[in-house]
């Protein structure tokens, strides 16, 4: 990483793929990470850590699955941000948009464990650098 600053519209423009996070900086033990959405993440959870999610453009979702197996859904829009609580079961989806992520460096975009088989559009990651 360097000083120079990194506009994260250019940035967003310097790749297509969707779920396929770039890490845009570094903050102690943490990655600041955006990514194009599009179509359904898959099921999966971080057990030791939260993650914040910042929609910078379009429509984010983000199904939760509560202790009693019923589920939520918590409908983003531009500006909107979301923590999902550690250890809790979630699957993003999107009509189409970008997200701007916090999570600790190292961390899985398919967390650490996940249901069923990863779709192709979906990159199980720990961050790709810009």
């Amino acid at each position: 990483m360097t000083a120079a600053p990194v506009n994260l519209a250019a940035a967003l423009a310097s790749f297509d793929e969707v779920y396929s996070p770039r890490i845009v900086a570094r903050m102690n033990d943490y990655d600041v990470r955006i990514a194009h959405t599009k179509g359904e993440h898959v099921w999966h959870v971080h057990e030791d850590t939260d993650e914040f999610f910042l929609v910078l453009d379009g429509h984010f979702d983000v199904a939760l699955r509560n202790a009693d197996g019923s589920q939520t859904t918590v409908a983003l829009g531009q500006g909107d941000t979301f923590v999902v609580p550690k250890g809790t079961a979630h699957k993003p989806s999107s009509l189409g948009g970008s997200i701007l992520m916090f999570e600790p460096s190292g961390t899985s975009s398919t967390g650490d464990s996940h249901e069923g088989v990863i779709p192709n559009h979906v990159d199980s990651t720990v961050g790709h650098q810009l």
